[in-house]
């Protein structure tokens, strides 16, 4: 029998399969759903003495194939009926466009599922986390479709959510392993730590399944776990080392800070790819060799938007915020990372009228560009500037972060901005954020409202070392040692370890609260109970220490003791003031001019030194030492005050005559202030300021 003539039509044996295919699924389906109805699925394609013949057993080539069809039979039904591959492609095409329920709903409206199916699906929530969901999926799969595909896929869900022990348990299940299978539970436990067990798997491994992609596996697995040896030792003994091979290998040294060995990789790559030229140029960038950067940029054969972008980044990174401009206007497309760049380059540098014009200039801005305007202002004293910005990122649909509302609560200059941001938190429904808690705890006690820090500390429900270091320097700037140490003995009761911000504060708290045995009890504990190198912060708190106590001898000794690169401006401040403190000008003598010396331009150093003098009564070398001052224009920023009136703060300058009520704020201050400073001890000076 010959076939009929829309076979011998020039129609391909691809369409007829996926035609055969169609007509087999929607006739399943079909036959399903008119079951229901007692009605024949076909009955507007034929006669009522036409059968549907069974394609299941039926060869293409045999002629009983044909035998039951029609030479006009209409194709287009089937044609246009959507195969279980369709199924499949249009599912992995959601799952690449993050669209996880419409993916879901695709698979489960399936008529008919292949393993190809139910590994998708799996997949889909694998590479968007839902590890859950893929076990359910997993469960779902018919005993008969159980195939290597979807083990494998399971294999690599477990591995990657780190349940290691059930993606074990597949793979060992596994009549048959692809190569797929063996590198996802080898990529798994180099993941999570297990590096023997990931040795011992890829040992195990046949070679004839090995590829490039396991060995690259094992190449970052090994520099993953810092092992960058073994890494370069599992690179060399690669049959055949591909340009994924190649990059990656230079990616693990330009990563661990070997530029060298990351140029000279480079230098013997057989073929080079865009990758590997971008990954030179910003470990070079990295490592600060901003010429040689420059060089290997400029003789790149192509470029592309990441290659640009780099150089922009890597140079606005090393301060050379010109340079990077210059590049910048050189970008045939400027992506959003590269205004970023160029706009946190000049927020850095306190140039905001440069970051504004870029920002204003920008056409499609992201979270990150507004937070690196957020903080910028913030971080150059632009209070408004910063609440402006946040309320327009807000108006334009942004949803701010942790980030944004972390520099907005540091521009604050006030009680009221600080209350002002914490409602924002509130209302953003992030009070429940460690990081946001703990910077409110600081700005709230740094603008001197200790209660409401208190407050937000003790509410706070996953507290973290920074929780604890944000209440106990809250109690050390107030004066409260005391409970400073109480805060700190409960931190320890509840596992905590101190870090060196901590010790900063509890020093300072022993400090303040003349506690010199335990101050120098907690300074050694520095190294010897903690395995931290004391800072020069450490010393200058135990200098400040001994020196309030009048054991001006023993803070020399320390300042002699302490190793080079510790000493510094502050910590001969400190012992500058102990010396003024105790009127002991013959070590002020010594310690001033070492802290002129150092800070030249800095009037600290000058001024208490001036007022040594002039409490000695030393007025010849306190001329000469305003002389000095004179000659390096050197100036006393003067001290300051701020206090706010109905939401306006206002500033104050040591000795401010210039407020139109200054009358009536003096008397206030002699009749009120300072009768209360001296009911708690303050004794007020004996002759006026000199400086």
């Amino acid at each position: 029998m010959h076939a009929p003539s829309w076979m011998t039509a020039g129609r391909s044996s691809k369409i007829l399969e996926k035609t055969i295919r169609n007509f087999q699924e929607f006739w399943e389906y079909s036959s399903i759903s008119c079951c229901r109805e007692r009605r024949s699925p076909f009955a507007h394609y034929t006669t009522s003495a036409t059968k549907v013949p069974s394609l299941k057993v039926r060869s293409l080539s045999s002629p009983e194939f044909y035998s039951d069809f029609d030479g006009n039979f209409d194709l287009a039904p089937f044609l246009s009926f959507p195969s279980t591959y369709d199924y499949n492609v249009r599912m992995g095409e959601l799952g690449r466009q993050g669209k996880l329920s419409a993916a879901r709903s695709l698979f489960d409206e399936m008529p008919r599922r292949d393993s190809v199916s139910y590994a998708s699906m799996i997949g889909i929530y694998v590479k968007h986390g839902e590890f859950h969901k893929a076990e359910e999926v997993f469960r779902e799969i018919p005993r008969s479709m159980k195939s290597i595909v979807a083990d494998s896929a399971m294999i690599n869900a477990y591995a990657r959510a780190g349940c290691m022990d059930k993606a074990k348990e597949i793979f060992e299940g596994m009549p048959v392993r692809n190569s797929f299978s063996w590198t996802s539970l080898i990529s798994g436990f180099f993941k999570h730590g297990k590096v023997d067990d990931a040795v011992e798997l890829f040992k195990k491994m046949p070679e004839r399944v090995k590829n490039e992609i396991t060995w690259t596996t094992v190449i970052i697995g090994y520099a993953q776990n810092g092992l960058i040896d073994d890494a370069r030792g599992a690179f060399d003994q690669m049959p055949v080392k591909n340009i994924v091979a190649w990059t990656s290998m230079i990616s693990v040294y330009a990563n661990d800070d070997q530029v060298e060995e990351a140029l000279k990789l480079f230098c013997m790559m057989p073929e080079r790819n865009l990758y590997s030229w971008n990954v030179v140029i910003r470990g070079l960038l990295d490592a600060k060799r901003l010429s040689e950067a420059n060089e290997l940029f400029d003789t790149m054969p192509w470029r592309n938007a990441i290659s640009w972008t780099t150089m922009v980044t890597g140079l606005a990174r090393n301060g050379k915020t010109e340079l990077a401009r210059n590049y910048f206007n050189q970008m045939p497309y400027k992506d959003v990372s590269a205004w970023n760049a160029m706009i946190t380059a000049y927020a850095d540098e306190g140039c905001m009228t440069e970051a504004g014009d870029l920002f204003n200039m920008m056409s499609k801005r992201n979270i990150v560009t507004w937070n690196a305007m957020i903080d910028g202002y913030a971080r150059h004293g632009h209070e408004n500037e910063s609440f402006k910005h946040f309320g327009l990122m807000m108006c334009g649909n942004i949803r701010p972060n942790e980030a944004s509302l972390t520099s907005l609560l540091t521009s604050c200059s006030s009680i009221l901005g600080v209350l002002q941001a914490h409602g924002l938190v509130v209302h953003l429904g992030l009070e429940r954020e460690t990081s946001l808690n703990n910077s409110l705890i600081t700005m709230y006690y740094r603008s001197g409202d200790i209660v409401s820090a208190q407050s937000v500390f003790y509410h706070l429900e996953a507290k973290d070392v920074v929780s604890w270091t944000a209440l106990i320097l809250a109690y050390s700037d107030h004066g409260f040692g005391i409970q400073a140490l109480q805060a700190f003995s409960q931190m320890l009761r509840i596992g905590h370890e101190p870090d060196e911000i901590t010790f900063v504060g509890i020093l300072s708290a022993c400090s303040h609260s003349g506690l010199v045995k335990k101050g120098q009890m907690l300074f050694d504990s520095i190294r010897v109970a903690y395995g931290l190198e004391p800072r020069s912060e450490h010393f200058c708190c135990l200098v400040d220490l001994l020196g309030r106590a009048g054991l001006v001898n023993e803070a020399v000794k320390v300042v002699q003791e302490m190793p080079p690169d510790k000493y510094d401006g502050a910590v001969l401040g400190a012992l500058l003031g102990a010396c003024m403190l105790h009127g002991d000008v013959g070590v002020a003598d010594h310690v001033g001019d070492e802290l002129i010396g150092l800070e030249q331009a800095i009037s600290g150093g000058y001024v208490s030194l001036a007022n040594v003098y002039a409490a000695s009564g030393r007025w010849d070398q306190f001329s000469r030492l305003r002389k000095t001052m004179k000659e390096k224009k050197v100036k006393k920023v003067p001290g300051c005050s701020k206090i706010e009136v109905n939401g306006e703060n206002r500033t104050f300058f040591v000795g401010d005559r210039s407020h139109p009520e200054t009358k009536e704020i003096y008397m206030l201050l002699q009749e009120k202030l300072l009768p209360l400073m001296q009911d708690i001890g303050y004794e007020l000076a004996r002759k006026p300021g000199i400086l």
